[in-house]
């Protein structure tokens, strides 16, 4: 009997539609594979650069009303990162520093010109990541429910290696994932994310994107906690000392920001704004606010 006969059989893949209404190309990059962003170079003036967050199933589709409302009037792009969207799903070791390594490679060699950065989430962190290792790239930060700024200790890494371990064991790994990306579960989760009921075109795009061939490898990684950078204050946020950086932030069901505002305190090229209420996707709950905050942000660059 073959060791492929005692794993658990491969979902079927369902097809994964355009996230927005652009076009669609793709980079080639040494550590990550090939690169999928979608991009709309009608508009002038300095380029935006769109990051999703990193959960089980995101993609371009979180940031959506954002591309919609700045595509035609500037330069935009979204990136889809390493595991995720119609990127490559190879079976890698995703880390922090790839992720950072893709955003700056987008920046460099396509967008070639200082761009206004805004990021969701964990990738918040690849973000604040990207921009130090390439300061010219970058004209300012938007960082929407960032990751880092909890209180709550992270697991040590190695702990989080042996999680993985545990999660990616070839016998099991996927069965957990189909749970965890089971329509059930993506509800649940993302319905966290809303105060209301989430749209049910983003229900079912979360489906299609995590239902991708490879589509377990980055998320299971990311289950194990080992994306997430150990004080990432110090390590990251703190090392912006130049760049103009705003903070969109209220409440989060998966986060919090015990230390945002102690920085800010600290930093003056910080800002912080709640637009309350909303639950880590204002784009979605709240975009009137936030397209009127990030106007207002980018007019001060």
């Amino acid at each position: 009997m073959s060791q492929q006969s005692n794993l658990l059989p491969l979902p079927e893949a369902l097809p994964l539609p355009e996230a927005v209404d652009a076009t669609r190309s793709q980079l080639h990059t040494t550590q990550a594979g090939r690169i999928a962003y979608y991009h709309d170079q009608r508009g002038e003036g300095r380029p935006l650069v769109l990051v999703h967050s990193i959960n089980a199933a995101p993609s371009t589709y979180e940031v959506k009303p954002l591309f919609e409302q700045y595509a035609g009037s500037r330069p935009i792009y979204s990136i889809e990162l390493p595991g995720f969207g119609h990127s490559e799903r190879g079976d890698r070791a995703y880390s922090p520093e790839l992720y950072a390594n893709a955003i700056r490679v987008l920046l460099e060699e396509v967008v070639q010109a200082p761009a206004d950065l805004l990021a969701l989430s964990l990738s918040a962190e690849f973000a604040a990541r990207a921009a130090l290792g390439s300061p010219a790239s970058v004209a300012s930060l938007v960082l929407i429910s960032p990751t880092g700024f909890s209180r709550r200790p992270l697991p040590p890494l190695t702990l989080g290696r042996g999680l993985h371990g545990l999660l990616g064991a070839r016998l099991w790994s996927q069965g957990i994932y189909d749970l965890v990306a089971s329509k059930r579960s993506i509800r649940y989760y993302l319905g966290k994310s809303f105060r209301g009921q989430p749209p049910q075109a983003f229900l079912d795009y979360a489906y299609a994107t995590s239902h991708q061939p490879g589509a377990r490898y980055a998320p299971l990684i990311f289950l194990s906690t080992q994306l997430f950078t150990r004080n990432a204050v110090d390590k990251l946020y703190a090392r912006l000392t130049q760049l103009p950086v705003l903070a969109i932030a209220d409440r989060d069901p998966y986060v919090t920001f015990e230390e945002l505002d102690d920085l800010i305190s600290r930093q003056p090229n910080w800002r912080h704004e709640t637009l309350a209420p909303h639950l880590g996707l204002p784009q979605w709950e709240q975009p009137e606010a936030l397209f009127a905050a990030l106007d207002r942000f980018w007019d001060t660059v």
